[in-house]
């Protein structure tokens, strides 16, 4: 059999009622890029050190489970990332639903010379101040040209090149990772693109059940760069956070 093309990669901590809501739009987006290029791909779901069936429910979709004990998104990442078989990686979450068009387009972006790049979240919370404070951080990713790890994507050998997702840090590695990835592609002319014509569905799981000031405290400009390193200060982010 051939090797895949692409490795979507997905970091799951006890994520057993969310995947079967969620892998199936990251398959579905899988085999419609499968289906239009020919090639092959894979998914694997790390499990984090889950407590419930995360590794079981994940592989009863027939995805590969892999196991990192580490609690630390970044480490996560790039255990899937190390394991991978495809020279094209995609990055998403488990709780994160992908539109068909998805994989193809991340596919395609790094086929015509991109080095990398990354879908928009598109988040819908029930309450107005979690959805103004989600508008707040839309406008300030358009201004600043970051991008969150719900869906980011690299060619594999672009994110060896950077190192992959730094292990040190406990929030922001996305945004500190693509901002590398996009220094790196400028330096080898290849583009790191943002596909603003898609949008993914990240649940909106705290945003419904914290409280408008918890998420403000959690998700504000001083705070996402508050003492990145520190996993006592960003263990209610890990540990309690809702499921």
């Amino acid at each position: 059999m051939t090797s895949p093309g692409l490795t979507v990669v997905i970091p799951a901590h006890n994520e057993a009622t969310y995947l079967p809501r969620y892998l199936p739009t990251v398959l579905a987006s899988l085999e419609r890029w499968q289906e239009t290029s020919g090639e092959r791909g894979e998914v694997i779901v790390v499990d984090n050190a889950s407590t419930d069936a995360t590794a079981d429910m994940a592989a009863s979709y027939g995805v590969r489970v892999i196991s990192e004990t580490v609690r630390n998104i970044g480490r996560v990442r790039n255990t899937g990332a190390a394991a991978a078989e495809g020279r094209r990686l995609f990055f998403t979450d488990a709780d994160v639903a992908l539109p068909m068009e998805a994989i193809t387009a991340a596919a395609t972006a790094m086929d015509n010379g991109a080095a990398g790049g990354a879908i928009p979240p598109l988040y819908t919370p029930k309450r107005l101040g979690a959805r103004l404070l989600c508008a707040y951080w839309d406008h300030y990713r358009t201004n600043h040209g970051g991008a969150q790890g719900v869906a980011q994507f690299a060619t594999a050998a672009a994110f060896r090149a950077v190192g992959g997702y730094r292990d040190d840090l406990f929030m922001s590695e996305d945004v500190e990772f693509f901002h590398r990835l996009t220094a790196h592609g400028r330096i080898k002319n290849a583009p790191v693109v943002i596909l603003d014509e898609l949008r993914v569905r990240p649940s909106t799981r705290r945003y419904d059940q914290w409280s408008s000031l918890r998420m403000l405290w959690w998700q504000n400009p001083v705070t996402a760069r508050l003492r990145l390193n520190s996993p006592h200060m960003w263990r209610h982010w890990y540990q309690t956070t809702v499921r």
